[in-house]
């Protein structure tokens, strides 16, 4: 299991260049990967530019989108730019993609949430072609599109979709190369959303499906602070219908209760967990514990780092 790092899900306010500091940092770490979130309301940035520009800084570490909406971006406009972002990124870039959320769709937007997973149907059905061989032909329900496009030098850009319900896991193994999970423990990756991945893939016919894992997680001594914290900083995710269900698979109450939280032995063993239970990435969204941040941060990200290439 690779580990890496996922910035941003605190949604803690960061300037742009510290953001791509944060990228070379986890570079020179030796950490397989950083992935950012594509905020769209709420401090953050475009997460396809700050990878690009991070990438001038980086020459070996995997880069990953975690995820950019689909609804408010039209198919055309994504692959145009997941294709120069990977040119920057010289090929180390994995787009992920995802529906986001209703009350942000609808309420904040002011567009329709409908059949979500259809549109994630339709919506790969275009994008694929797009990246792969820069035209696409598809007529459905909600999208049609006849268009082509030459991007100079474009190199191969790997998709993976947030997907947590099944009919979606179906829609990632058959159409995507794997899927991007959030409060999904253990035992929800072991018995619901593996499973249903492997299969849809190898019923396609595709290579086997990525299953990269974003949890909270800090090491420290003192756990019982350690989930207040965490039921403070993500409590917004349990109260989201997609994270919820989630949340039921794996019979807790909130996200406190998933999130890594120990000493050094005790989160190994649950990140052990993860990679017993399928999962091909673990991201890992460190939080700090008690008054020294620095220091807090410093300790997750040393046992981190120590179990690169050993998971």
């Amino acid at each position: 299991m690779r580990i890496g790092l996922l910035t941003g899900a605190r949604g803690a306010a960061v300037e742009l260049k510290s953001l791509v500091r944060e990228v070379v940092q986890a570079e020179n770490d030796g950490f397989d990967s950083i992935w950012l979130p594509q905020v769209s309301s709420g401090p953050g940035f475009d997460a396809l530019t700050v990878l690009s520009l991070a990438a001038s800084q980086t020459s070996r570490i995997a880069v990953g989108t975690a995820v950019v909406p689909t609804f408010p971006i039209h198919p055309l406009t994504l692959a145009k730019h997941a294709l120069t972002a990977q040119i920057a990124c010289e090929g180390r870039m994995t787009l992920g993609v995802g529906l986001s959320h209703r009350p942000l769709i609808e309420d904040v937007m002011g567009l329709s949430y409908d059949h979500p997973a259809r549109h994630m149907e339709e919506y790969l059905n275009v994008l694929r072609p797009l990246l792969d061989d820069g035209k696409v032909d598809f007529q459905g329900q909600f999208f049609s599109v006849k268009a082509q496009f030459q991007v100079p030098g474009a190199i191969h850009v790997p998709v993976v979709i947030a997907a947590l319900a099944p009919m979606m896991l179906r829609i990632a193994g058959e159409q995507a190369d794997g899927t991007f999970t959030w409060m999904a423990g253990p035992k929800t990756i072991q018995s619901h959303v593996a499973p249903r991945i492997i299969r849809a893939a190898d019923s396609a016919d595709r290579p086997s499906p990525r299953i990269c894992v974003g949890m909270p997680l800090a090491v420290t001594d003192n756990p019982g602070q350690a989930r207040d914290q965490a039921a403070k900083t993500y409590e917004r995710y349990g109260q989201l219908i997609n994270y919820r269900r989630m949340l039921d698979i794996e019979g807790v109450e909130g996200p406190s209760e998933v999130a890594l939280i120990g000493n050094e032995a005790e989160v190994t063993e649950q990140l052990k967990a993860y990679a017993d239970a399928g999962a091909t990435d673990f991201l890992a969204s460190v939080f700090p514990v008690g008054d020294d941040e620095d220091a807090s941060l410093a300790r997750s990200n040393d046992l981190l780092k120590s179990l690169v290439g050993k998971l």
